[in-house]
């Protein structure tokens, strides 16, 4: 899906698209949903844009064909060669691409305390890194914490690393994970450091202005990267001193911490009238690993069980059929396992109408073999096809 909008008064489009195109106003007016804009891109193929929504700001346009698009380029709609100008419009300046950074095993990182721009490693002649590459954190206080030797990942656990050294400007990292063809870093992607014994504030400032206006409008209050019954008692007591309405709260274990510390962080959490847990897979795996993920998982689920907590069962649940249409096998399998809590939460995506479809039906039929971590041991259907004489009797 491609947001074309004014060139004179630029909007952002309202869902995320995967390119943004400037355009003049009075050709953006003419435009009507269902028409087809044709061009020329920059390698000279033909491609079809189909218009498949007109707002006030702007317009939707979907295209099936990957397609080079460049300032100047000239969008045509409507039929024959009238009016050819007001049928004409040409791109106007395109943000800048983002550029990521290369990184393979034993390339060297500098993790800067500042937010300068990441810049790649240069090389001279020969090939010898001159400099290496560097990016910029946007939570400078965990250079405090860090330790040598402590590890390090990035991007979802796509690239890993060992700190080398720790210095007032940043830390020098050792790449040692990552795929053979390099991996691609790219800007606002998540660190998360395993290893480290970060003394981070459970609520930062922005949480605690933002508390006032969830804590009367939200049904429930979700801790992210909660790692101590400290993080839990500093959000119950900023809730009380709020009013007298309190949302419940859920606890996101994400973190190796959070995962350790949860029999601890649960009996301060049940002190409140309503509280639940989210196994948030995605950060979890990274810190824990994740062929101790299935292990990680499990216990979550037996522990909130044994509380009578409710579990809230997230990340890339039915994600490929989400975001594709189709879904992947193991993936099926997967949600059939969001049987086993409370909560299933899906992710957004182009066909999140069909995965929450799909995802009802497996947990419809899941529920009648499996409760919690209960087996129902009911009737198999398949049993019912076996002719009478096979069939044992009672």
């Amino acid at each position: 899906r491609v947001w074309l909008t004014s060139v004179d008064s630029p909007h952002s489009p309202p869902s995320p698209a995967k390119a943004c195109l400037p355009v003049t106003a009075t050709w953006l007016a003419r435009i009507r949903t269902g028409e087809r804009v044709k061009l020329i891109d920059a390698r000279d193929a033909k491609r079809t844009f189909e218009i498949v929504d007109v707002t006030d700001h702007g317009c939707w346009a979907e295209i099936s064909q990957t397609t080079y698009v460049v300032p100047g380029t000239v969008l045509r709609h409507g039929p024959g060669t009238a009016d050819r100008d007001d049928r004409e419009s040409v791109v106007g300046e395109l943000p800048a691409g983002e550029n990521p950074i290369v990184l393979r095993q034993g390339d060297l990182l500098i993790l800067q305390r500042d937010l300068k721009p990441g810049r790649p490693a240069t090389h001279d002649s020969a090939g010898q890194v001159l400099s290496p590459a560097s990016i910029g954190c946007t939570i400078p206080d965990v250079f405090d914490d860090v330790r040598s030797g402590e590890s390090i990942w990035f991007d979802d656990g796509k690239i890993g690393g060992v700190i080398e050294k720790v210095e007032r400007t940043g830390v020098l990292v050792r790449i040692t994970y990552a795929r053979v063809c390099g991996e691609k870093l790219r800007s606002d992607k998540g660190i998360n450091l395993p290893e480290s014994d970060l003394r981070l504030a459970a609520l930062t400032p922005q949480d605690q202005e933002d508390l006032s206006f969830v804590a009367q409008h939200a049904d429930v209050v979700e801790l992210s990267f909660a790692n101590s019954a400290q993080d839990v008692e500093v959000l119950q007591e900023h809730l009380a001193s709020l009013g007298s309405r309190q949302p419940a709260i859920v606890l996101k274990i994400e973190t190796r911490r959070g995962f350790e510390n949860l029999p601890e962080m649960l009996l301060t959490a049940m002190r409140a009238p309503c509280c639940g847990v989210m196994i948030a897979r995605g950060d979890l795996a990274v810190e824990c690993g994740f062929e101790r993920l299935a292990e990680v998982q499990e216990e979550i689920l037996w522990i909130s069980e044994a509380a009578h907590v409710p579990v809230i069962w997230a990340t890339q649940v039915l994600e490929t059929l989400a975001k594709s249409g189709m879904p992947s096998r193991a993936e099926i399998t997967d949600a059939a396992m969001g049987n086993r809590a409370e909560c299933v939460m899906l992710n957004k995506g182009p066909h999140i109408l069909s995965a929450v479809h799909v995802l009802n039906d497996i947990l419809q039929r899941m529920q009648t073999h499996q409760s919690k971590r209960r087996a129902l041991l009911r009737e198999l259907r398949l049993a019912r096809a076996l002719p009478t004489e096979f069939k044992l009797g009672t």
